[in-house]
């Protein structure tokens, strides 16, 4: 087994393409209209399982799961055990680490805008109360 502090880095870094994945998929203006399309789905289907399993696309906190899945079946990495409980461990420490991550973006896209926002309504009063200069005579 490796030691803790690589296993640590392994779930460090592994979370970083699952929450950018997850993020993506449910939050990006590449992938609106499947997860427009997605979101129809969740709410009109008649059968629940269909309604779950088109839900798990407009959310990011479910699709992390499968993300996170599908990047320790590719990289063989298990958490603290090497046998399949090392997987378990890995697949639900990763999920957490990279719903971490996404919160933390999620508020700093939430303060980079607001804070443009500010700037904007700040430079509209600024501009209100600036007269323009009359032109000099020639």
């Amino acid at each position: 087994m490796p030691s803790l502090g690589t296993q640590t880095a392994w779930l460090l870094l592994l979370a970083i393409p699952v929450a950018c994945a997850a993020w993506t998929v449910t939050h990006e203006e590449v992938f609106r209209e499947p997860r427009e399309y997605c979101a129809r789905r969740s709410e009109q289907a008649s059968r629940l399982v269909v309604r779950k399993f088109f839900y798990l696309f407009t959310c990011e906190y479910c699709f992390s799961h499968y993300v996170a899945l599908l990047a320790l079946w590719m990289t063989g990495w298990r958490f603290l055990l090497p046998d399949w409980r090392g997987v378990v461990l890995a697949w639900f420490a990763v999920v957490w680490v990279a719903n971490q991550y996404m919160s933390i973006f999620g508020r700093l896209r939430i303060g980079i805008k607001s804070e443009g926002l500010g700037v904007k309504v700040l430079e509209e009063k600024l501009s209100d109360t600036v007269s323009p200069t009359p032109e000099a005579p020639r």
